[in-house]
């Protein structure tokens, strides 16, 4: 008899943690690649913006420097004399205008307002005193001393200005001024100071004496300033004034009174 051996075959001793190893390694190197595939569409992009934009801005310099070029060649031409120069006058010349309306020359003038011209700065003593017409001052008087430093501000008052006040033929111009002012008399209270006091032996000092002789200072700062010629002062530089700004805008003669 023949003795049949029968086979048992044997299961297969494959790794399923090595399988896994060479799956994971199979993911990282396509993702490694889809990474450097994304890099270079990114760097791509990049060279053809920058591309871009490098050739607009030499674009750009290109017709500046033909525009300059264009320019310089017109000028040269206006000023050859030759047959292209009346066309090169045309497109490069500019055309002068002023607007000298009496209407428009009162609006420039008034637009100054009010010019102070000239400021007038003095120092004086002024008294102040209560006295009795029979008694002596030593028992009944009240006086008091100030040295006081003021300031006059004088000048011309452009709103008044009227279009009447204003004639105008061609560029030339005559301009009647309204009258000067004194725009302000103050005193500099810093600077002023009480110099000396006294009250007699049978009265009281009168506490409203400083502030009335304060007020009797400042009314003859104005007279003194007015009487310096202040007024006179400030209506001449205020001409100056005006007759420069309109020489400016255009005029070439130009009258202020």
């Amino acid at each position: 008899m023949l003795n049949e051996s029968t086979k048992t075959e044997q299961p297969s001793n494959e790794n399923p943690d090595g399988n896994s190893s060479q799956i994971r390694s199979n993911q990282d190197r396509l993702t490694e690649e889809q990474r450097l595939v994304h890099r270079e569409e990114h760097l791509r992009e990049h060279q053809q913006k920058s591309s871009g934009m490098g050739g607009r801005f030499i674009s750009i310099l290109i017709v500046f420097v033909l525009g300059i070029a264009a320019t310089l060649f017109f000028l040269r031409l206006a000023s050859s004399g030759g047959p292209l120069s009346n066309i090169a006058s045309l497109i490069l010349d500019r055309t002068l205008s002023y607007n000298t309306s009496a209407p428009a020359v009162v609006d420039k003038i008034q637009r100054l307002q009010r010019i102070e011209t000239v400021s007038y700065s003095v120092d004086t003593v002024v008294e102040g005193k209560h006295t009795n017409t029979v008694l002596p001052d030593l028992l009944f008087g009240d006086r008091i001393l100030l040295v006081v430093h003021g300031q006059a501000v004088a000048g011309v008052d452009l709103s008044k200005l009227k279009p009447e006040n204003v004639h105008v033929y061609g560029r030339t111009v005559t301009i009647d001024l309204p009258p000067s002012e004194l725009f302000l008399t103050r005193i500099d209270n810093t600077k002023t100071r009480v110099y000396a006091r006294s009250t007699g032996m049978f009265v009281q000092a009168d506490p409203n004496l400083e502030g009335d002789t304060r007020v009797t200072a400042e009314d003859q700062i104005r007279q003194s300033a007015i009487n310096d010629g202040i007024l006179d002062t400030a209506r001449q530089n205020a001409q100056s004034s005006v007759q420069t700004m309109l020489s400016g805008i255009g005029f070439t003669q130009v009258t202020v009174k």
